[in-house]
């Protein structure tokens, strides 16, 4: 039988030292940002039951789930999301609360990516909810907050882009289509010929079907600047699509005012994944990283499917290990860092070794006790992990500690 432990799972690996202080000092600075715009911090069990993310409004498939089973024979899951455990707990134990809430999270996820796909399936994720709060108002601030999330990452190039799940879904409705999920994918991947011979059975000769189908096939080209929307709104005047097409607009020309116009895209096609989304949706990239850092957006009645009345929300996470990644190759992160001071205590001398490192600490300098048992080998050590000096304690020779600079 193979033996597996001398290596990670796959999708998993190890953090050593410079990467646990670049990832640190990302959710630090997260922490920061959302702790002083008045956000209060929750924490989610890394266990949840099944049933949390089974539902037909908030469903992951079983296998990007990882699953096990508890003392009960209860199917459980490591928790792959953390909005909607936080909407749990927004429908339960804070039910009565003063509203709206505004909640911050900072904790692992675990979901089963495919191989070879270069995700992790186990980072740290910290992201915002807004709940109950006025949709105009509740979405510009989440906008902001990720704007100001981007920029305060160590990146010379970040790029906003925000869409809308109501133009799809409202066409969804129009269209019999059966598989959305290849739909929206085609969508996302911008994959116009298969999109067209995917509907094409669907729309048949139904001039409104087929107007719609037009529309739905054209989603992946509505990308780019303030430019998109007079191609839009020739595109669906006349259509269910042109009140929400307004309203998207003066979202986007609200968040110019607060962001540098080349920082911000408009994306039609960007549906997001996650069935609870209702509204706008939104993600957001650095230049040293491919893929979306962060990523969020409206869920008007994902709460109300864990049984409380349906609220307004709006939310984004952000892929904390994928912008400590990012800063650690610009580097723009901090490094790990050994004690300023060794300290080397002869074999008589432990306890005052030790003492003298707690007095050192006490007055601000880092100290370390050394547990090399020659001086030789400490001042080896020293030199290795670039501690200038050693203090030596040997009252056979000295009472008071020596100095020695390298």
């Amino acid at each position: 039988m193979k033996s597996y432990d001398l290596i990670t799972p796959e999708g998993t690996r190890d953090l050593l030292f410079d990467e646990c202080v670049a990832r640190k000092e990302a959710e630090d600075k997260l922490r920061e940002i959302f702790t002083a715009h008045g956000y209060s911090e929750v924490i989610t069990p890394a266990l949840e039951f099944y049933d949390v993310f089974n539902n037909k409004t908030r469903s992951f498939k079983q296998e990007d789930m990882y699953k096990l089973t508890d003392g009960k024979g209860r199917l459980m899951v490591m928790r792959p999301d953390s909005t909607m455990p936080i909407a749990r707990i927004v429908a339960t134990r804070l039910r009565d609360g003063v509203f709206p809430l505004k909640l911050f999270c900072s904790q692992n996820i675990y979901r089963c990516n495919p191989k070879m796909a270069g995700r992790d399936d186990e980072f740290m994720q910290s992201g915002i909810e807004i709940i109950g709060g006025d949709e105009k108002r509740s979405d510009l601030e989440a906008l902001s907050l990720a704007a100001q999330v981007l920029n305060s990452c160590s990146s010379d190039d970040v790029r906003l882009e925000i869409g809308d799940n109501t133009f799809y879904k409202l066409l969804l409705e129009k269209l019999d289509i059966d598989d959305e999920e290849t739909v929206r994918s085609l969508i996302e991947s911008k994959n116009t010929p298969q999109l067209r011979e995917l509907i094409k059975d669907s729309v048949g000769s139904v001039p409104e079907k087929r107007r719609y189908a037009d529309i739905l096939l054209q989603l992946p080209t509505l990308f780019g600047g303030a430019e998109v929307f007079s191609k839009a709104e020739k595109l669906f005047a006349g259509t269910v699509l042109a009140d929400r097409l307004s309203e998207f607009r003066a979202t986007f020309d609200s968040l110019r005012r607060l962001e540098t116009e080349d920082r911000i895209n408009v994306d039609l096609g960007l549906v997001n994944k996650a069935e609870y989304y209702t509204g706008i949706v939104f993600r957001g990239y650095i230049e040293e990283y491919g893929q979306a850092v962060l990523s969020g957006g409206r869920y008007d009645t994902l709460i109300g499917s864990f049984g409380a009345d349906d609220m307004p929300a709006v939310g984004f996470a952000v892929n904390v290990n994928a912008i400590a990644a990012a800063n650690l190759r610009s580097n723009k992160s901090a490094k790990a860092k050994h004690a300023q001071v060794l300290v080397f205590a002869c074999d008589d001398d432990l306890i005052e070794g030790i003492s003298h490192c707690s007095k050192l600490i006490a007055s601000g300098i880092s100290a370390e006790f050394s547990t090399c048992q020659t001086l030789e080998a400490a001042i080896e050590y020293a030199k290795a992990n670039k501690i200038c000096r050693i203090d030596i304690i040997d009252k056979e020779k000295n009472e008071q500690p020596v100095t020695m600079t390298l």
